[in-house]
């Protein structure tokens, strides 16, 4: 089953996936599609607030982040990864519960990333929120390095995060029954 969404006026096919027993989401995947990530990024900066860098989690943003921050003067921006690398020297940690994925994982941030934000206006960036657990923890680890978060945006959000007052995104995802139904 697929679901037809309208980002800011540009149309998408999207596949259903179960899962829960009576729950399915529609995926929506950055990868490959570079006419809607370029869309998405000029759309979210037409919105955005005056900002330093942009902040976001590997993986599926980091093509959007890119885009947005190609179009900026600063051109900066931080990706919380989801393993700690040789380079990152000793970093920043901050754990996440998300819809997409089946068990509890860790984002870090090393220090010359912690460095890029500190005392820095920040926009955190997602390609979708939902529970806004992802968004919850790139948030704790912009206040360990000493960020100010002046804004958080996605493409789309999904059910319930609609209607968060604290978001800026491009759409509404809805969330399907087992029939594939929007709840």
């Amino acid at each position: 089953m697929n679901y037809e969404i309208d980002i800011a006026g540009m149309k998408r096919e999207l596949k259903l996936f179960k899962v829960a027993d009576n729950l399915q989401i529609a995926a929506f995947i950055l990868y490959g599609d570079v006419e809607i990530t370029k869309h998405a990024a000029k759309e979210l900066l037409a919105r955005a607030p005056e900002f330093d860098v942009i902040l976001t989690a590997a993986s599926k943003s980091i093509p959007l982040v890119y885009e947005m921050a190609s179009r900026t003067e600063k051109g900066e921006y931080v990706v919380a990864l989801k393993a700690v690398k040789v380079y990152m020297g000793t970093p920043l940690k901050m754990t996440v519960n998300s819809i997409t994925t089946q068990q509890e994982q860790s984002i870090y941030i090393g220090e010359d990333d912690v460095a890029k934000l500190k005392g820095r206006r920040v926009l955190i960036v997602d390609d979708v929120i939902s529970t806004g657990e992802s968004l919850k923890a790139l948030e704790g680890l912009a206040a360990k390095a000493g960020a100010n978060v002046v804004g958080k945006m996605a493409v789309l959000a999904e059910g319930d995060a609609y209607d968060r007052e604290d978001i800026t995104v491009l759409g509404k995802l809805p969330l399907f029954d087992g029939e594939g139904n929007i709840l």
